[in-house]
């Protein structure tokens, strides 16, 4: 818990002032009754003194402002701290996401994250503001009404104290029985919510294959599971109410019963019967408040555990033992000694396995081989976006891990196969590459990715608003606005993963040839299904399970090596076919 400390400083003002106007709204709750007893008994029944009424209704008026100004002021200061504490702790929520690699991400779902970032967040600043508003409020209330009842009458109050137990001993059930079953409900909302982010991501390949009734079963199937697991959880909560409801009727009337016979008697009077039976109210108003204090806080601290999960994923990929922090490429030149890599650890083959290759500055190099080949998997260890198991990838002869990761990427341009397009415009997309690119700069490299022509064409130009994922622009643009955007960088690396595949091959001949021309400082990693992408290239490398089976130029992969040949004349036969 100590983590989450630094969270509260910076609104300790906050959780400091709040409970103490808590208190002074509580303290009234304890000096009313006594004051309306005095008006009962010394004002109406033994005095018949109109003065002494008013009086202590004047007293009882300025206790009600107080009581007003606390209630009031504790509540926007225990809204302040906790919606403050909750967007500080969000942020840093959010910061720790951005900072896990590819392999972190893969230990949870999208669904599960934004979850964390919302509902989790959301539950913790709630439990923070009731905590804030009650946890002083309801146990000064109550030891404040014990005393008072015990001065008025202490063997009526051994009536209270009879129920208590009772009461305590629920709470502890609830506590007990709530905590695993807010957390299983947390995770049924976690998959509810990946079922609809895949799903609205996604709808056009839905639509295209006609699944909206197989995506609305998925989506009622998960939807169902969240109810069944929300009401089974929420038992806990609809039990609380009637069993304090319950115990609070039986201890008022067990009151008036020995109280009335005691008024009757003549041993206690009607005033201090009053102020008893609002006594009794209070104390077990303050049980219940204390147990919707304890019932959230076993929903909030399933939510907490989340959010400790995230915060305790240990980043597998960091720059802090870097010891060449501020080394920027300069050249270009990669390498792979002896590579060894997985995915996951305890899969017995690798993924790659034993590659060794050199890549020169300002090279144009191709990579291909069949699907899962182990071709993208490679490339992705050039910027780190995945760590070697073995071996090592050395750029400008310095191996990546000696990089910072910021000077690394910075100099490492990747359009990766999935090109994610922004909400935003077709401008602010491309200027990801160099927010502070001017206009004649956005224009040239979009013309260098032969993106110009088609965004001139839009009614709006480079104004045009892209709908979410870029979904208002057809997939051979989307590409082409991706490699703008990546270009406009100036990387010395420029990795191409299969960013061509939707454009037609003469846009994609004019592509390659601006990039061979107007970008000829860069090294270029094209990796292609395509042999005609790469046919051109300074060097083809084939890979095949993980392997590299072949290197060198086009004429002599076509006589020496039999992958490369069968992929070239299954793609020649397809185009003879065609």
């Amino acid at each position: 818990m100590k983590q989450y400390l630094k969270y509260a400083k910076p609104y300790l003002h906050a959780f400091i002032i709040g409970p103490i106007l808590i208190i002074i709204e509580s303290i009234g709750e304890v000096i009313m009754p006594l004051l309306l007893s005095h008006i009962i008994d010394y004002g109406v029944n033994y005095n018949k003194s109109v003065s002494y009424i008013i009086l202590v209704g004047i007293a009882m008026v300025f206790t009600a402002i107080c009581m007003l100004a606390g209630g009031v002021g504790g509540a926007y200061f225990a809204i302040k701290a906790s919606s403050g504490f909750a967007n500080d702790l969000r942020k840093d929520l959010f910061k720790k996401i951005q900072n896990f690699s590819f392999s972190n991400i893969d230990q949870y779902s999208t669904g599960s994250l934004i979850t964390r970032l919302t509902n989790d967040v959301t539950m913790i600043q709630n439990m923070l503001q009731m905590m804030l508003r009650m946890a002083l409020r309801a146990p000064s209330m109550f030891i404040g009404a014990i005393i008072m009842a015990f001065i008025l009458n202490w063997k009526l109050a051994l009536v209270i104290m009879t129920i208590i137990p009772f009461l305590v001993l629920a709470i502890y059930l609830i506590i007990k029985i709530g905590f695993p079953r807010f957390t299983a409900m947390q995770k049924k909302l976690d998959a509810l919510n990946t079922v609809t982010q895949e799903n609205l991501t996604n709808i056009r390949v839905v639509k295209s294959f006609v699944r909206e009734k197989y995506e609305e079963s998925k989506f009622k199937k998960a939807n169902i599971e969240l109810k069944d697991k929300t009401l089974h959880a929420m038992k806990v909560v609809i039990f609380t109410l009637p069993v304090i409801t319950l115990a609070m009727n039986i201890t008022t009337l067990a009151v008036v019963w020995f109280g009335g016979r005691q008024v009757i008697i003549g041993s206690m009077t009607a005033g201090v019967l009053t102020a008893f039976v609002n006594y009794v109210v209070r104390i077990l108003m303050a049980l219940m408040m204390m147990s919707m204090v304890i019932l959230n806080s076993s929903r909030a601290l399933a939510s907490l555990k989340r959010i400790n999960e995230v915060f305790n994923t240990e980043i597998d990929l960091s720059d802090k033992t870097a010891s060449r922090k501020d080394k920027i490429i300069q050249q270009g030149k990669v390498e792979f000694k002896n590579v060894y890599f997985k995915y996951y650890k305890n899969n017995k083959k690798w993924v790659l396995e034993n590659i060794n290759l050199v890549i020169n500055p300002g090279e144009v190099v191709g990579i291909i081989g069949s699907t899962g080949s182990g071709k993208s998997s490679l490339i992705q260890l050039i910027p780190r976006l995945y760590d070697v198991d073995k071996g090592e990838v050395l750029v400008d002869d310095i191996n990546v891990k000696e990089y910072s990761l910021k000077n690394l990427r910075d100099g490492v341009g990747i359009v990766l196969q999935k090109n994610v397009l922004f909400s935003g415009t077709i401008k602010e997309n491309i200027k990801w590459g160099n927010e502070n690119a001017d206009d004649n700069t956005v224009y040239k490299f979009a013309e260098y990715a032969q993106a110009h022509g088609f965004v001139s064409s839009f009614k709006h130009g480079y104004e045009t608003e892209l709908g979410q994922g870029g979904v208002n622009v057809s997939g051979g643009q989307k590409q082409r606005l991706s490699i703008a955007r990546t270009i406009l960088k100036r990387p010395k690396i420029l990795i191409l993963d299969d960013s061509t595949s939707a454009v037609d091959t003469a846009t994609e001949r004019k592509i390659r040839e601006n990039l061979r021309t107007e970008l000829k400082d860069m090294t270029k990693i094209i990796i292609a299904q395509r042999i005609s992408s790469v046919i051109d290239a300074d060097k083809i490398v084939v890979i095949d399970d993980g392997k590299i089976v072949g290197l060198g130029k086009h004429s002599e992969l076509i006589n020496s090596c039999e992958t490369y040949k069968e992929i070239y004349y299954s793609q020649m036969d397809k185009e003879v076919t065609a």
